[in-house]
């Protein structure tokens, strides 16, 4: 009998062994599945983080827009797709074009039709909603580009007077004639070479510390002030409206000049002899 008790207690002691290391192994296993959760979570949430300031990458596109792009289009050139100048290789371009600015006050997401009331609220959107549309591969932050672009002097109207850096401008200018030779070869065309010397005369030369520098020295597209193009449609609207007025007031003067004659005459008639 107290072999048999003892059998039976030596059973459940092994018995209570195993379901404890049982416990404690799939404690373990759900502990590495929360651990491995938690660093996936963590990897997918600081997978969007793009170390690329979108306005400063706004500015430098404004800039080619506006001060190179119309001279590359009178040239009927091809910008290749290697040059770092090119819309491909603007890491943002694509959510930029997807911008609607409906009114003053009101912009829409062109992917989901979401309205904000600024363009910065349409960024953070941006940001929050479709990052996944960025293509991060390579470098492609035009923002890199600012300092042969001159960024800082389009986006800063009155800048402070802060004495010229020799190794800031060398290194701009250095930049500058990197992008000039890669994206305009000059033995590629004739067309090439004379873009390279108009971007080194557009862009580069103003990476200075001597004399007075002058920025974009070639102008650039000119656009049209809404307040002239409301002045011409109005003024279009009233000259037939003022040349009408001119008329009737001609015809009226007319009509009573002959009035007056005729009344003239009839008096010189009656007038006894």
């Amino acid at each position: 009998m107290k072999k048999t008790n003892l059998f039976v207690s030596i059973l459940l002691f092994l018995s209570f062994s195993v379901l404890q290391v049982s416990s404690l192994t799939q404690t373990n296993q759900d502990f590495e599945k929360s651990e491995s959760s938690r660093t996936l979570e963590q990897g997918q949430e600081h997978a969007h983080e793009v170390h690329c300031s979108r306005e400063r990458s706004r500015a430098a596109w404004q800039i080619i827009e506006k001060y190179l792009m119309p001279f590359v289009e009178h040239e009927h050139y091809e910008i290749p797709s290697n040059c770092r100048l090119h819309p491909d290789n603007d890491l943002f371009r694509d959510q930029e074009e997807h911008k609607i600015h409906l009114d003053i006050n009101e912009w829409q997401c062109g992917y989901c039709k979401k309205s904000f009331r600024a363009e910065m609220f349409l960024d953070q959107h941006f940001d929050n909603r479709h990052y996944n549309l960025l293509n991060v591969s390579g470098s492609k932050c035009l923002a890199d580009l600012c300092g042969a672009l001159h960024c800082d002097a389009v986006m800063n109207t009155k800048l402070s007077k802060t004495k010229c850096n020799p190794a800031s401008v060398a290194r701009n200018h250095h930049l500058c004639e990197g992008l000039a030779n890669s994206c305009f070869p000059i033995n590629q065309s004739p067309s090439a070479r004379r873009l390279n010397e108009f971007f080194l005369h557009q862009f580069c030369h103003a990476h200075t510390c001597s004399g007075k520098r002058k920025l974009f020295p070639r102008g650039g597209k000119k656009h049209i002030s809404v307040f002239y193009l409301a002045i011409s449609i109005l003024t279009l609207m009233l000259l037939p409206i003022f040349y009408l007025i001119v008329y009737l007031h001609q015809r009226e003067m007319r009509k009573g000049t002959q009035e007056l004659r005729r009344i003239s005459k009839v008096g010189q008639k009656t007038k006894p002899s």
